[in-house]
C-alpha cells in the first residue's frame, strides 16, 4: 500500500481541501490587536536583557561597590535570567491555574513592581531584586503570550501569528542598543 500526499511538504493539506478558509494576517484586526498586544511581553524581554548592556555604565557610576565588584556587575546583569527563568518554569502552571489573562496581568504587575524598586534602588542589592522581579514577569509572559496568541488565532495563520512574539523579542533586543546608542554621550550629574 503506497501513501500518497497531495499537499505540499509540511502541510497538513487542509487549506487546499477548504480554499474558501484562506485568509490574510490583516484580515483580522482583533486577532492581529491581541497579538501585538500580547506580544509586547516579548518586547519587554527583548529590551531587558539588551538594555542593562548600556544601563551597567550608569550603574557603575551610581553605585561605587557595583563599579569595584565584577561579582556585582555579573550578578545585575544576570539576575534578570535568573527571574526568567524561575518565570518560565512556573508560568506553565500559572496558566493552567488561573487562565491567560490573568497569568499575563500578574506578568504585567510583577514586572511594573521590579521596575519601580529598579528605579529607586538606594544600593546594589535592591537593584538586584528590582532584576529578578523583572525577569520573573517576562518569564511568566515568555510562555503566557504565544500560548494566548495561539488561542487566539485562526488555524490558517496561526503559526504566523505565534512567531509574532519572536519578532518582538529581537525587535527589544534591537530597540534596548538604539537606546543604548542614545545615552551614549549622555552624562548624568
Amino acid at each position: 500500500m503506497t501513501l500518497t500526499l497531495e499537499s505540499i511538504p509540511g502541510s497538513s493539506g487542509y487549506l487546499d481541501l477548504f480554499p474558501d478558509r484562506r485568509m490574510s494576517y490583516f484580515s483580522n484586526l482583533y486577532v492581529l490587536g491581541l497579538t501585538v498586544i500580547a506580544g509586547i511581553g516579548g518586547l519587554l524581554f527583548g529590551y531587558d536583557t539588551g538594555v542593562i548592556s548600556g544601563a551597567l555604565l550608569y550603574i557603575k557610576d551610581d553605585f561605587e561597590a557595583v563599579n569595584q565588584s565584577s561579582f556585582l556587575q555579573e550578578t545585575i546583569v544576570s539576575m534578570a535570567l535568573v527571574g526568567a527563568i524561575v518565570g518560565a518554569a512556573s508560568g506553565g502552571w500559572i496558566n493552567d491555574a488561573y487562565g491567560r489573562k490573568k497569568a499575563t496581568l500578574l506578568a504585567d504587575v510583577v514586572f511594573t513592581a521590579g521596575a519601580i524598586i529598579m528605579a529607586a534602588a538606594p544600593d546594589p542589592y535592591v537593584l538586584i531584586l528590582g532584576r529578578l522581579l523583572v525577569g520573573l514577569g517576562v518569564g511568566i509572559a515568555s510562555v503566557t503570550a504565544p500560548v494566548y496568541i495561539a488561542e487566539a488565532s485562526p488555524s490558517e495563520v496561526r503559526g504566523g501569528l505565534v512567531s509574532t512574539n519572536v519578532l518582538m523579542i529581537t525587535s527589544g533586543q534591537f530597540l534596548s542598543y538604539l537606546v543604548n546608542l542614545a545615552f551614549t554621550e549622555v552624562r548624568f550629574t
